[in-house]
């Protein structure tokens, strides 16, 4: 995503010259006067990176940035609380058997939106998402992915690190079975160029955002490890998804799920905590 054009604007009508723009800039690049309205001195206008922090914490909604109009945005209120979230995390489980039926494309847009406003590394904002948005289409890249598979075991191309592929694509051919995408009608693929700051951080970012966002609107999702097995066994699938070459990335396929579970697990012993005491 290439970066926006500067633009930084204060209504100095609106302004109460309180300062919170100038002091959170993280890249402080703003300046202000006694008594005056903030500004961007021009040689500075290149050291911003977009973050928009200005934007969300003027409380007279004076500034806007890159276009960017205050009115537009959503006010900060009516979120989930600690006890909804943890509930969240809590009962958040990967899916692995979904309904054949296509996601309502309308929801499937909104989580989508959403995902611009996950963090990056330096806010480089590169991230790429490849959408397989037709139960149709995942079938065809289904079954692509299943045909390549069988052919680079018989030019003896699968690691033994990944020797599960072997039996990934024979059970498909057996009985159908789809052990790489858990039969998801959709799926989505997160990429990053690898000369950001951090790009594999970057794609993880954004899938476990997209995969609480999904959970909560009712889908199932489910990270495919196998899936990225068979991409870097067979680079060919990465070129039907429009993967370039060398980009980090991961892939998470998607859908309703076709069971529903009734209780979260029970593991909140499962991280171990190492505290820190200095001097």
């Amino acid at each position: 995503m290439p970066r926006p054009t500067f633009q930084f604007h204060i209504d100095d009508t609106r302004c109460t010259r309180c300062g919170l723009c100038v002091a959170d800039c993280p890249m402080r690049v703003i300046s202000q006067a006694a008594g005056e309205v903030p500004y961007v001195k021009p040689e500075k206008e290149s050291q911003c990176i977009h973050c928009q922090h200005c934007l969300a914490i003027c409380p007279s909604a004076a500034l806007s940035i890159d276009g960017k109009r205050p009115e537009d945005s959503l006010p900060i209120e009516g979120l989930p609380d600690l006890e909804a979230m943890d509930r969240l995390v809590r009962s958040r489980r990967s899916i692995r058997r979904y309904k054949p039926e296509k996601v309502d494309p309308a929801l499937v847009q909104r989580l989508l939106a959403a995902l611009g406003n996950v963090p990056t590394g330096t806010n480089s904002q590169q991230l790429s998402f490849h959408l397989i948005d037709e139960p149709e289409t995942m079938d065809r890249f289904r079954r692509a992915a299943y045909g390549a598979l069988e052919k680079a075991d018989q030019e003896s191309r699968i690691p033994e690190r990944f020797a599960v592929l072997r039996t990934a694509y024979q059970v498909f051919a057996k009985n159908g079975t789809d052990i790489l995408f858990r039969g998801a009608p959709h799926m989505l693929v997160v990429s990053a160029p690898k000369n950001v700051a951090t790009p594999h951080q970057d794609v993880a970012l954004a899938l476990a955002t997209f995969d609480l966002l999904a959970q909560s609107a009712g889908l199932g999702t489910v990270w495919s490890g196998f899936a990225l097995y068979a991409m870097e066994t067979a680079p060919e699938l990465k070129g039907l998804l429009g993967l370039e070459q060398g980009r980090p990335y991961y892939a998470m396929p998607f859908g309703y799920p076709a069971i529903r579970y009734a209780r979260t697990v029970q593991r909140d012993g499962a991280a171990e905590v190492h505290r820190v005491v200095l001097g």
